[in-house]
């Protein structure tokens, strides 16, 4: 049973579409790594994705849920959100988005 109860239970995806400053987009990704590094408890994976020859980027970052997330909020990585800040050239566009489907390639 507890087995079906997970399946029925989501994960949740945190978002944040933005834009550097021309020729940031690397410290970023280092800064981006360093913070991800910090996470513990609920993580599930990140992607950081950069559309070529831009210094525009999408960060996805996966949780097992809204609370860990939160929880993950640690003074660490708000001092490297505080470095990370301002690299961009406006404010990113976040959200937390319900994972409501997951589609695997056949065998894996």
């Amino acid at each position: 049973m507890s087995e079906f109860l997970d399946f029925l239970r989501h994960q949740f995806a945190y978002v944040a579409l933005g834009e550097f400053k021309p020729g940031k987009f690397k410290e970023a990704e280092e800064l981006f790594e360093k913070a991800v590094a910090t996470y513990a408890t609920g993580f599930k994976g990140a992607y950081l994705l950069q559309l070529p020859n831009t210094d525009k980027g999408i960060a996805i970052i996966f949780w097992e849920s809204v609370e860990e997330m939160a929880a993950n909020q640690t003074e660490a990585y708000q001092a490297i959100l505080k470095h990370m800040t301002p690299l961009f050239a406006k404010i990113p566009d976040t959200d937390v988005y319900e994972i409501v489907s997951e589609i695997k390639p056949k065998g894996a």
